[in-house]
């Protein structure tokens, strides 16, 4: 409604200025006043004439509220300060409309987007930095969704790299197992229950150690990891058959993980199809037909194939080379992570000339997740070929997804680096007393610190279902001592709601640039900016119309035909209409997340619409009024507040317990 109504108010100051002065303008700003008192919307825009039509701006501004005449949905406008225009909703009517009909998101038009995220490096368990990826971009997918989008969702996987090359190491030099050794280890993890992702997150540190142990054999040891990750990238052999095991069996646990937190895939798209397909061979001879590669003859970068970065001139001051030219091709002829990367967002464009095969992987509860592969079945779902792409990888990645942007613009596909956006995001760390409380020994001085960075490769951080089954396990004490009357399930069901609740707020609750210090009870409080506090917010209102022996959708409906004007302004109606107001935005946060990349907009306004109910709950005592009126708008207010809780908390991927 707030969105709608916008937009209604921007084309009648147009159509205003149309008629006043012969103008178009870019835009329109509107903004809220301070405060309601002043109305519910206000614009600058005599201000921003004043020096085009050489007038006053509050004469413009008088001029323009004359000509307005009325808006459908206001009730008025007026005048304010030096030239501000203020506007007044119609509250009765704007409450009326929206109890009925609800906020629908506007029609939009329906772009194929591909959204990818999580992309863990097979090689060990998933940690608390990869919960924040996998939870921001399955966020980022609802908001889509929710608006309409049609969205794919991707999850890249890193199977031939040098992570995963590190645990082959660890297996075959550390272990001393052949292939058939890692077949048996492997099958004996899965007999005794151990967890491979756990242990190869030790087998990971221990290998980085080992590389570094002994000065005398640094050099030796550096050749073995590169001719395992050599061996890897060529297939074909008992290294890669390891690397494919060991990689395919982690990935199935990451899934499992992120299914605990609700999140789901479309596709594993796979480094080893993209070597083994030569999908490089026909992005490389692309790249040097447009002339966006050239071999370098001389300078650090000799017998390189190399490219400008963005935003550098073409030819150097001294006519010598581009020392700063991003090497795509190494001398060595290896390919480097960029010149991959560039094929793999070419077929993502469909503009590649080549496709992987695919085969399901993993069954969710109503599809299918496909996997890459280099032969597969010929009826699956169509993937690639998007139209904007939305890649949700850490801000340190900035420079080679810039670089990939260059090159889809140096080849021309300028339409598709418009809508080539790097959804970047700070790291996770942990707070000293997170830390403590997860056993990590924490030096005195380090104590005092705002956090702590965790490192898989030294084997220091959270393992995801660690932290998930800790965030459980203390929910579950709480409800049990709360609610000891519900079933076991009814309890282990409210406890992991609570928790995932908890875990995902948390991580949505900071804006992508900001670093994330993990801590227990921050993210478990009840009060405060939490999920539980949200959770909270709408047990309550279930339990307000349980104990009123009616529906969310009943007291909704009991407001057709009454007279709400004089319960929506005056003495004794302060917080219902604040209520009403906050609920109508969840359209345009939805909008405004949407278009700026953001989801923590929406998990804000969530958190401030809990708050304006709890405010409106402690001004007014519904179930005792007894004007039927009031009381009718009362619980009308209550059931708006559980709509769009709801509605805002399934975006973010939280659902609502029965109890708290």
């Amino acid at each position: 409604m707030y969105l709608n109504q916008q937009k209604q108010l921007e084309a009648g100051l147009r159509e205003a200025l149309r008629s006043l002065y012969q103008i178009e303008v870019d835009t329109v700003v509107l903004e809220q006043p301070p405060e309601l008192a002043f109305g519910e919307y206000a614009t600058p825009l005599a201000f921003e004439l004043a020096r085009r039509l050489r007038k006053a701006p509050r004469k413009i501004a008088e001029e323009i509220v004359a000509a307005l005449g009325p808006v459908p949905g206001f009730a008025g406008f007026e005048v304010a300060g030096g030239g501000y225009i203020n506007a007044r909703l119609d509250r009765a009517a704007a409450v009326e409309s929206y109890a009925m009909s609800g906020d629908v998101p506007p029609p939009r038009q329906r772009l194929h987007e591909l959204v990818e995220h999580t992309s863990i490096n097979p090689n060990k368990a998933a940690h608390v930095g990869h919960l924040r990826n996998a939870i921001l971009g399955d966020t980022f997918v609802r908001l889509l969704r929710a608006a309409g989008h049609q969205v794919d969702v991707q999850n890249y996987i890193d199977n031939t790299g040098v992570q995963v090359a590190d645990v082959v190491v660890g297996l075959m030099h550390l272990e001393g197992l052949t292939l058939r050794g890692v077949e048996e280890w492997v099958a004996e993890l899965a007999a005794t229950g151990e967890r491979i992702d756990y242990a190869c997150w030790d087998l990971y540190a221990r290998v980085s150690l080992w590389y570094a142990g002994d000065p005398d054999q640094t050099e030796a040891r550096k050749k073995i990891r590169l001719d395992t990750l050599h061996a890897i990238e060529a297939g074909g052999n008992d290294v890669a058959r390891i690397a494919e095991l060991i990689s395919t069996a982690i990935l199935r646990r990451h899934l499992e993980t992120m299914l605990r937190l609700g999140i789901e895939y479309d596709l594993l798209p796979r480094e080893s199809e993209i070597l083994h397909l030569h999908f490089w061979d026909l992005a490389f001879e692309q790249l040097k037909a447009k002339g966006v590669l050239y071999f370098e003859t001389e300078g650090k970068n000799k017998g390189c194939w190399v490219m400008k970065r963005p935003g550098t001139a073409e030819t150097e001051p001294d006519g010598g080379p581009d020392e700063d030219a991003k090497v795509i091709v190494r001398s060595n002829g290896t390919v480097t992570y960029v010149g991959k990367d560039i094929a793999y967002h070419l077929w993502k464009f469909g503009l590649l000339g080549r496709d992987f095969a695919y085969r399901p992987f993993f069954r969710y509860a109503d599809r299918e997740c496909w996997i890459s592969a280099e032969t597969g079945e010929a009826n699956h779902p169509h993937f690639g070929g998007a139209q904007a792409i939305y890649n949700v990888i850490d801000s340190r990645q900035a420079d080679p997804q810039a670089n990939v942007i260059e090159a889809l613009r140096g080849l021309g596909y300028t339409e598709q680096a418009a809508h080539y956006t790097h959804f970047s995001y700070e790291m996770v760390a942990l707070t000293p007393r997170c830390a403590m409380e997860l056993g990590y020994e924490v030096a005195p001085e380090d104590q005092a610190r705002p956090y702590i960075e965790v490192s898989g490769r030294k084997g220091f951080g959270v393992k995801a279902d660690d932290l998930i089954d800790k965030l459980i396990a203390a929910t579950r004490a709480e409800v049990d001592s709360r609610h000891p009357e519900l079933s076991e399930a009814e309890r282990d069901a409210t406890a992991r709601a609570i928790a995932v609740g908890a875990l995902r707020y948390f991580m949505l609750r900071f804006t992508r640039n900001s670093v994330i210090a993990f801590d227990f009870k921050d993210a478990l409080s009840f009060e405060g900016e939490t999920g539980p506090y949200l959770q909270y917010a709408v047990v309550r209102t279930r339990s307000i119309f349980r104990k009123a022996g009616t529906t969310p959708e009943a007291a909704l409906a009991g407001l057709r035909g009454l007279d709400l004007a004089p319960y929506l302004s005056g003495p004794g109606t302060e917080g219902i209409w604040d209520v009403w107001l906050r609920t109508a935005k969840t359209t345009l946060l939805l909008d405004q997340c949407i278009q700026t990349a953001e989801p923590a907009y929406l998990a804000k306004h969530a958190f401030q619409l809990a708050q304006d109910f709890s405010n409106f709950y402690r001004l007014h005592h519904i179930l005792s009024e007894e004007d039927p009126a009031r009381k009718a708008l009362l619980l009308a207010t209550a059931a708006v507040t559980h709509r769009e809780l709801i509605r805002s908390l399934a975006w973010l991927g939280i659902s609502a317990p029965e109890v708290m």
